[in-house]
């Protein structure tokens, strides 16, 4: 077996990225932190999140203090909000159980929310420089490619062939650097759809590019269709041009943020919370991909008949979107709400 570990940390004391925001840096938070943003993120887009959401939350114990809408908020618009309500979940697991210390042992890390085998490896090479292989998707495309591994990666044996690569390549010395350096290597120059092969160091031994399959590998996911669902959000204002929005539940799809009202149909009279609701007007449809499904949302301006005031239902507020207030909001609401404010 050919190994890359000292190609890649050749590569990457040239061409690597060493000045974001959380590099240079040995604090298992920060490092934590942006790991969990890191996943289906692209940096560009994850930068000013780290950067604010840090100012906000410097220590574990700021985390763990914070109000589940504040953290929320400060998500807004990443998606994958699953992620911040487990980094929540874990900063309050880390207060209690490791006395605001973020634990260095593989197995506590591995058993806080959201913390999957790769991302505690990660945070362990980089904050401990202790030996963990880790195999993030930028991981996994380069492996697949170097060892023309066949098969689409969901499946437990190609996912474990995958680690067995992973383990083996990952050097026993300067681990914390050949880690950012495989997922730097990945990210900029082994990447999915514009792979560089004539400046990849690695391309002399790359059976993808011995055998032409550079684009073929890895195998994706067997395609499936999306269903598409439907709903109609009921955008009700007030006469001080606020929307009226309801909190999710804390699991599901937009868990925890903060909504309009959603009905399956349209009526021209609703009950939302407390109030009584008018439909007035239809609005174009809004598309929004989740993972499993397409979402088309039909917005519809409505007004409240009578008093204007949200009774009772701790789960309402009043809200409009250059507010001040932080709630968490999904990237489809916020949008809609700017546009229709």
């Amino acid at each position: 077996m050919k190994i890359i570990s000292q190609t890649l940390l050749k590569w990457h004391a040239e061409h690597g990225r060493h000045d974001l925001p959380w590099q240079n840096t040995q604090d298992a938070y920060r490092i934590w932190i942006s790991e969990i943003m890191l996943q289906q993120t692209q940096v560009a887009t994850v930068i000013p999140y780290y950067q604010k959401f840090m100012s906000s939350f410097p220590t574990v114990i700021d985390l763990a203090k914070a109000d589940n809408d504040d953290v929320m908020h400060h998500w807004t618009g990443l998606g994958y909000y699953a992620r911040a309500r487990n980094l929540h979940k874990a900063a309050k697991q880390i207060a209690e159980q490791h006395k605001g210390i973020f634990p260095t042992h593989f197995d506590d890390v591995f058993a806080l929310p959201g913390i999957g085998k790769s991302t505690a490896g990660a945070i362990l090479a980089f904050s401990t420089s202790q030996r963990h292989p880790i195999l993030d998707g930028n991981v996994k495309r380069v492996l697949a490619r170097f060892y023309e591994v066949e098969g689409w990666y969901g499946k437990k044996e190609v996912e474990k062939k995958l680690w067995e690569l992973a383990d083996a390549n990952t050097p026993s010395k300067n681990v914390a650097t050949y880690t950012q350096a495989i997922m730097d290597f990945g990210a900029t120059l082994c990447s999915r759809s514009k792979p560089n092969c004539q400046a990849c160091p690695l391309q002399p031994n790359c059976a993808a590019f011995k055998n032409e399959r550079v684009k073929e590998l890895p195998h994706g996911k067997p395609k499936t269709n999306k269903p598409t669902k439907q709903t109609f959000m009921l955008l009700v204002k007030n006469a001080n041009d606020e929307f009226l929005l309801q909190q999710n539940p804390p699991s599901g799809i937009w868990g925890g943020l903060w909504c309009p009202a959603q009905v399956e149909t349209l009526e021209p009279n609703h009950a939302v919370g407390g109030l009584n609701v008018e439909t007035l007007k239809t609005l174009p449809i809004f598309k929004h991909t989740f993972s499993h499904y397409h979402l088309e949302i039909t917005p519809v301006l409505c007004r409240v008949i009578g008093d204007a005031q949200v009774v009772a239902e701790s789960n309402q507020v009043w809200y409009k979107s250059q507010s001040d207030k932080a709630l968490g909001l999904a990237a489809p609401v916020k949008k809609l709400m700017e546009l229709y404010s």
